[in-house]
């Protein structure tokens, strides 16, 4: 490509552009990818992945005619284009992707922006509506359609060159070819703009909007753009820069759902924040500065003046004048989870759906009209915090998952009542779950279970949406754009309840389709003949035609399966290639090998092959007729047109010089037979954009004659839905022009209910002779629980009718529920939990306990709640507990909560265990500052508030990276080698979690002084680590004035609490450990030193100007025993007798010491572990070693901590002991 980057395009019609606020989040979907994808798609996606970010994808495959996108994990910063074009993203729902851009109105998808996790979109994010025209389902978010195509294909032979047009030969006749009417504009002075977005304005409209940018890779942003407007259908096209202004870059361009003559063009932010506003389609345009940067658009679906923009910083704007002046609505919303309201569901027209974060971090679905969004005019829905990105309001829907700790829970509100838990089997436990579609009054689901990876369970639902049965087991995915999960399975246009799936069975992919939502399957019976003639030997079940239910990303190509409501029956699929389309194959299972292009005239029941190779094919005039043209990758000058649905082909040519295609617009719904084509003669070469008339190829209008019947049928079985359905179809062959969907049913005639009418209702499987019998794990009974002695209730019968279906009489009469009389039954299945489902809760909040009883008379039972902290509840009957019950515990702990359910035949119990813990405030690491080797020591940590048995401690020792966690707060430790060692504690409650650090050292020995200081530094003393370390150095300083000593041998540490007091140790050179006799002398000398001038005052500091603070040496001896002075002997004496009697009652001390008030707090904080005191430097046999408890000047210390700490209002005994080391000399 000589270095040139690949021009992309995107094509939108704006004409189709539905806003209608469906959406649903916690699935997305997408069309689907096929491998071989050629680099164009590759560039593409480079490019827009560059351009565009934050943005994810929705979810849903409404009518999935269209493969879903589950999921896709993170959102990627890939291209905004994809929602554009279509692909990937649409609303939940299954897609309903049509050919090309032609949908009806009435079945029109709706492509949303997504937000949980997965494919990617622009960087813009909003989506846009393709109404009838489209290939995009339902447009939730008026995304400035931003798709990027490759402006060339790939270079080099194709296989359509090497086989010299065989799609020309047989099976394709060949007439004299028609001339159709055409013209090319080449976009002058764009040639160097690599991105185009073509947009087609309002219905029948003549105008063409297209802007063109230049997408700079090296600064990796838009510098220059261009818009172009034609008002002839594209015959011409001028430039628009003198209108917006030639130095504005423009970014997006939206055009109003309900106004197609109203149009919202937005500049680049990186330049300026302003926003275009046009009334008459695109002539003219007025200017207005914008305070913020806006990601997405959201469109009122009734309303045209009405939007929703999200901006950079998570805040919802609205606008009631088409965006001339925006008001905030609210902040912390998350992207794309902010809907306008339901007409017929929602009261209030201006009422705004959002997903929003809370203060203190959890999510939240509030309600709230656009400019009364005040906290007192703010409705919460859903009591309590939601998960992220669930929110997802659609049709009669809202869907929500909440936080839990163990299975994933969803919630449904149906008509805005109030939330119920969604009920899926017993035994699925979703791993993942995508809502697919709602809007066929049910929900379809697709859940991925417990024991899936590539696979999910598709289930419908009742009409309220809670109770799930399942459709079809194990339908495969394959990996699209962006690891995202692609689900094969397509909705057919135009036919109810008839959907196509590629599922797994015994190791093999299969394509089934049913005619019933899922009640019965069958595989597709294969053509009889080739494109030849050749005949093919298929025979069910051992041989059958699949399916690659893939889409592709562009919705102006036609992709890979195609059918529009106005042309029931017909269904194209296409050979995989780019984009990426359904494949066709024969055999025993789905394979990339002997693929070709298929198309069944009779909805399904029988196939013909039409192309060997790769085309885009879409449907012309309402679908009487189709247009098909050669892939991007291969230049061509001709299309090719059949009026007998795909049985004979003429070629018309549309340009002189070979053309690549990129795409081809082709306006749904219009009566004036035009369509565009998109492309580039060569990389390097302008755009190219081709207006065809293709009246010509018409010969007149059809009348009566030029019309025949057809009848639905399923293998030839005439009721599909409980209904005889006739149609009335062109008939093939004759040229005439249909001009409008004339379309439509001649007769529906109900048929007589039959067992294929019925599915199985919830707690039912369907057994191998067809009859519905309840799960292993469903007891019928259960439906009595709500009943009361003399009144009566319906008990299913195992089967419930398909929704929609319209079949009468027959069977319907034995398959309903059965009205039966409510039994008297002892309580039974007594469940008690949380109504978040943890089992864990903050101290002062509110706990709401959920009764569950699965059999006896609830309205003549009683229940009675113990919460296990004193208090306990009792209610008459269980109707008054089933909003829950709830309670504020007021104390930190572990509490038994019991429930009991009791009548007049029995009782039942259940019983949960119920963490209360309150977040930690403080912690303080207690270990000493020296230890000595070998000798196991006492660490311990001090938490406030103190919350036993609730509390986690990890522990970091002797600088290893393991930890060690523990239930108590003190832990021992012996440290084997000499050096500096870090200690950490955390101490992890509820969800904080506090850390404290000490640095300690370990020698074989040392020497320590205990000082003391002038009553005035306690005046200053704030009782803080941080004033204890500093004071620590000062005092460090000043001890080093006097005495020579290395100063990293010195170690001053100052105890918590008052009266201060602090320690000195003297530490050994540790290359001097082994001469333990010279070092101790050594230090002894050093001590004295210490000593003389401490005991001399010399050893002071400045605290502050004015405050000098003297140190002293803190005398722990005893007085002299024995006075010389004659007269004082029998003092002596007495103090002798005193002496005895003190070691008397030190020794009865040291052995009751537990049983002493003030020496029981010691113990306490440090967990029973005896401190000791060891001799300066001799530790030999014949030092003796002593405890601190031993001294009565340690016991007036710590009672002055005490009566300190409760002088100051400080009433924790923990926080008043002083930090005592382990190891001290004296």
């Amino acid at each position: 490509m000589d270095g040139q980057p690949r021009r992309q395009i995107s094509f939108i019609n704006l004409r189709e552009r539905r806003a209608s606020p469906k959406s649903l989040s916690a699935m997305e979907i997408c069309t689907g990818f096929c491998p071989g994808l050629h680099l164009a798609l590759v560039v593409w996606l480079v490019i827009a992945g560059h351009s565009f970010q934050n943005t994810q994808a929705e979810i849903s495959c409404a009518s999935c005619r269209s493969p879903l996108l589950l999921h896709g994990g993170q959102p990627t910063n890939d291209l905004s284009a994809i929602n554009k074009i279509h692909v990937k993203f649409r609303e939940l729902g299954i897609s309903r992707q049509h050919a090309g851009m032609e949908n009806d109105q009435e079945d029109a998808p709706y492509s949303k922006k997504g937000a949980t996790g997965s494919a990617t979109e622009s960087h813009r994010g909003g989506e846009t509506g393709w109404g009838d025209g489209a290939t995009l389902p339902r447009a939730k978010r008026n995304i400035p359609e931003f798709a990027e195509l490759d402006g060339l294909g790939s270079s080099g032979l194709s296989k359509s060159e090497i086989r010299k047009n065989k799609d020309d030969g047989r099976g394709h006749k060949q007439q004299d070819e028609p001339k159709i009417t055409s013209s090319t504009f080449a976009l002058s002075g764009d040639s160097a703009h690599n991105h185009a977005v073509v947009y087609w304005s309002g219905q029948n409209s003549s105008v063409i909007l297209i802007l063109t940018k230049l997408y700079d890779f090296h600064i990796g942003s838009v510098t220059e753009s261009t818009l172009w407007r034609s008002s002839d259908s594209g015959s011409t096209y001028e430039k628009m820069d003198d209108k917006i202004g030639s130095k504005t870059i423009l970014s997006y361009l939206y055009v109003c759902p309900t106004n197609k003559k109203k149009i919202m063009v937005l500049t680049d932010p990186e330049f300026e924040s302003s926003v275009l506003i046009s009334s008459d389609e695109g002539a003219s345009y007025q200017k207005y500065r914008l305070t913020f940067y806006i990601l997405s658009l959201l469109f009122h679906p009734t309303e045209e003046d009405w939007a929703l923009a999200y901006s950079h910083d998570q805040k919802v704007y609205s606008s009631l004048d088409f965006g001339r002046k925006w008001q905030l609505v609210h902040e912390h919303v998350t992207p794309t989870r902010f809907y306008w309201s339901v007409s017929g569901v929602d009261k209030e027209p201006d009422l705004v759906h959002m997903e929003a974060h809370t203060p203190d971090g959890s999510v939240q679905y509030i309600t709230c009209r656009v400019h009364k969004c005040t906290e007192a005019n703010k409705n919460y829905p859903f009591p309590g915090s939601i998960d992220i990105s669930s929110l997802v309001v659609q049709d009669d829907y809202i869907f929500i998952q909440v936080p839990t700790s163990g299975r994933a829970t969803y919630y449904v509100s149906y008509k805005r009542e109030v939330f119920i838990q969604i009920k899926l089997p017993k035994y699925s436990l979703p791993k993942d779950l995508h809502i697919v579609s709602t809007d066929e009054k049910q929900v379809f689901a697709a859940v991925q279970e417990w024991n899936q990876n590539d696979t999910y369970n598709l289930y419908l639902s009742d009409t309220r949406g809670i109770y799930f049965t399942l459709a079809m087991e194990n339908v495969k995915t394959t990996k699209g754009i962006g690891g995202n999960h692609l689900l094969g399975l397509y909705e057919v246009s135009g036919i109810r309840g008839m959907l196509i799936a590629n599922k797994r069975q015994e190791k093999q992919v299969k394509t089934f389709i049913t005619y019933n939502k899922g009640r019965d399957w069958r595989l597709l019976q294969a053509p009889t003949t080739d494109l030849d003639g050749n005949e093919i030997h298929c025979v069910l079940p051992f041989c059958s035609l699949h399916l690659q239910l893939q889409t592709s990303d562009n919705p102006y190509l036609s992709g890979a399966i195609s059918t529009k409501s106005s042309a029931p029956g017909i269904i194209l699929a296409t050979v995989c290639g780019r984009p990426k389309v359904i494949q066709g194959n024969i055999g025993t299972e789905l394979s990339y090998n002997n693929v070709g292009m298929y198309i069944s005239s009779d909805a399904g029941n029988t196939w013909r092959q039409i192309f060997e190779e790769e085309h885009n094919v879409w449907f012309l005039d309402q679908g009487g007729a189709l247009v098909a043209v050669k892939q991007p990758s291969v230049s061509t000058r001709h299309l090719w047109v059949s009026f007998d649905e795909g049985r004979q082909w003429t070629q018309h040519s549309f340009s002189s010089i070979p053309l690549f295609v990129d795409g081809i617009l082709v306006e749904a719904g219009a009566q004036n037979q035009i369509m565009t084509l998109f492309g580039h003669f060569s990389h390097r070469s302008e755009w190219q954009l081709i207006k065809i008339d293709y009246k010509s190829i018409f010969s007149k209008k059809c009348t009566e004659e030029d019309y025949q019947t057809w009848h639905l049928h399923n293998q030839g079985e005439p009721c599909v839905m409980g209904q005889k359905q006739i149609y009335m179809k062109r008939r093939p062959g004759n040229n005439c022009m249909l001009g409008k969907d004339d379309s439509r049913v001649l007769s529906a005639e109900s048929c007589i209910c039959r067992a294929h009418d019925f599915e199985c209702d919830y707690g039912y499987e369907r057994s191998d002779n067809g009859n519905c019998k309840p799960s292993f794990w469903f007891n019928p009974s259960l439906a009595t629980r709500s009943c009361s002695l003399g009144h009566n209730y319906f008990n299913s019968t195992g089967y419930r009718k398909v929704v929609l279906n319209n079949c009468t009489k027959g069977v319907k009469e034995m398959y309903p529920p059965r009205k039966q009389q409510c039994p008297k039954k002892p309580p039974k299945g007594l469940l008690l939990t949380t109504k978040d489902g943890k089992l864990a809760a903050n101290l002062g909040t509110n706990v709401t306990f959920l009764v569950h009883l699965d059999e006896g008379d609830s309205l003549r039972t009683n229940i009675q709640l113990d919460f296990g902290d004193g208090i306990a509840v009792s209610y008459s009957n269980l109707s008054w507990a089933e909003e829950g019950i709830k309670h504020v515990y007021k104390s930190a702990g572990i509490f038994c909560v019991t429930a009991l359910a009791e009548n007049s035949l029995g009782y039942d119990t259940a019983t949960l265990y119920l963490h209360v813990t309150c977040p930690v405030e403080l912690v303080q690491l207690l270990a000493p500052f020296v230890v000595i080797r070998n000798k196991e020591v006492n660490i311990s940590a001090v938490v406030l508030p103190s919350h036993p048995r609730t509390i986690t401690y990890f522990w970091w020792l002797g600088n290893t990276t393991e930890s060690l966690v523990t239930l108590d707060r003190s832990i021992s430790y012996t440290f084997a080698n000499e050096g500096m060692y870090s200690l950490t504690v955390q101490v992890a409650a509820a969800n904080t979690i506090f850390q404290d650090s000490k640095t300690i050292a370990v020698r074989e020995f040392f020497k320590s002084l205990l000082l003391s200081f002038s009553p005035n530094l306690d005046e200053f003393n704030p009782d803080l680590s941080e004033w204890r370390q500093d004071l620590g150095r000062v005092i460090k300083k000043a001890i080093l004035q006097v005495a020579k000593f290395p100063e990293e041998q010195l170690l001053v540490a100052v105890f918590p609490g008052v009266p201060t007091a602090a320690e000195l140790f003297l530490l050994p050179h540790k290359s001097q450990s082994h001469d333990k006799k010279k070092s101790e002398e050594e230090l002894q000398q050093v001590s004295n030193i210490i000593v003389n001038a401490l005991n001399q005052n010399l050893v002071a500091f400045e605290l502050k100007p004015g405050v000098r603070v003297i140190v002293y040496n803190t005398q722990l001896t005893l007085a002299p025993l024995v006075d010389s002075n004659h007269r004082h002997r029998s003092s002596a004496m007495l103090m002798l007798l005193s002496v005895v009697f003190l070691g008397l009652a030190v020794f009865l001390i040291y052995k009751f010491k537990r049983k002493i008030p003030w020496i029981s707090i010691y113990a306490e904080v440090n967990q029973d572990k005896e401190q000791e005191m060891i001799t300066s430097v001799d530790q030999g046999d014949n030092t003796a070693k002593i405890t601190l408890n031993e001294f009565s000047s340690s016991k007036k210390l710590v009672e002055k901590e005490v009566d300190a700490r409760v002088k100051r209002g400080v009433a924790n005994a923990h926080e008043s002991t002083r930090e005592i080391p382990n190891c001290t000399s004296v």
